[in-house]
């Protein structure tokens, strides 16, 4: 009896996503290795969670405030100081959410390379909104990861961390 492993979920290298961004952002982003983003109750993260076709958690990439502000309002062209404001706000606005959104929407080809099972964003809950804990947890998650911090040119630095869950 033969069996076949079923696929697993590609973990981008450092250079895809920086290639990722700079591309998407219209910038030359410069990536750095850091300790892992965990949960926090004094800053917000945004958690945008990927599934495969049956629905099944396959990764999540968790952001700080920081990088989710600079990130969403560089893509939009929006000058620095809005990005300035939401993490002094504390929380995204909802065009700020939204571009955030566009950002991590296209991260989910960062997973979808040959031989790896495909993936969607299925949802995105933006820094300043409720995480629910069950998804919060995956933010723990050891093993297949990527944690990195971003600078982004006329923006300023934020973190994220991509984290393989199936």
């Amino acid at each position: 009896m033969t069996t076949v492993d079923a696929p697993s979920t590609h973990l981008p290298a450092t250079k895809e996503v920086r290639d990722l961004l700079s591309g998407l952002l219209g910038r030359e982003v410069s990536l750095t290795t850091v300790a892992p983003l965990a949960p926090s109750t004094s800053s917000p993260r945004t958690v945008a969670v990927y599934v495969d076709d049956h629905y099944g958690v396959r990764a999540i990439i968790a952001c700080d405030l920081e990088f989710s502000a600079r990130a969403a309002a560089a893509i939009a062209l929006m000058p620095a100081p809005t990005a300035e404001a939401a993490v002094e706000a504390n929380g995204l606005d909802e065009t700020l959410a939204e571009n955030l959104y566009e950002v991590l929407n296209v991260a989910a080809s960062l997973f979808n390379v040959a031989g790896a099972v495909h993936v969607r964003l299925l949802d995105l809950h933006a820094a300043g909104s409720v995480v629910p804990p069950q998804v919060q947890s995956r933010m723990l998650t050891l093993g297949r990861r990527e944690d990195l911090e971003v600078t982004l040119p006329g923006y300023g630095t934020g973190r994220l961390s991509i984290v393989i869950c199936g």
